[in-house]
């Protein structure tokens, strides 16, 4: 079993950053294998769209719609913790913030409980 949770969010202007934290715990035998990809889902929507993802091998992927703005990259200073760092926020950008990690020695998806991120000026 492995348990995650999200951290970071807040309010912020448009042009502002926030580093959002995905930490997980338990398996480490799980964890060891694992993908960790943030979704968001917009107020109002029911859908959870791809913001940005970090396979075990391989470069990090982005959404176009952040692409060049937000970073995702795993902690140096903290085992089993992936950031997403996100610039020059928009109104746009405000969401849920959802961390999903994939363990793949039994292919299981586990999520966080999601942080809220609001642009407004």
């Amino acid at each position: 079993q492995v348990n995650v949770v999200e951290s970071g969010g807040g309010v912020v202007q448009p042009g502002g950053s926030l580093r959002l934290s995905c930490a997980a715990s338990g398996n480490r035998f799980a964890l060891s294998s694992s993908s960790w990809t943030w979704y968001r889902q917009p107020p109002g929507s029911n859908q959870r769209e791809h913001v940005a993802g970090i396979p075990t091998s391989g470069p990090p992927d982005y959404a176009a719609s952040v692409k060049g703005r937000f970073t995702v990259s795993r902690a140096s200073d903290a085992k089993n913790t992936v950031y997403l760092q996100m610039n020059d926020l928009k109104p746009e950008d405000t969401a849920v913030y959802y961390c999903d990690v994939l363990t793949y020695d039994d292919l299981k998806h586990y999520w966080g409980q999601g942080t809220q991120v609001s642009v407004s000026s």
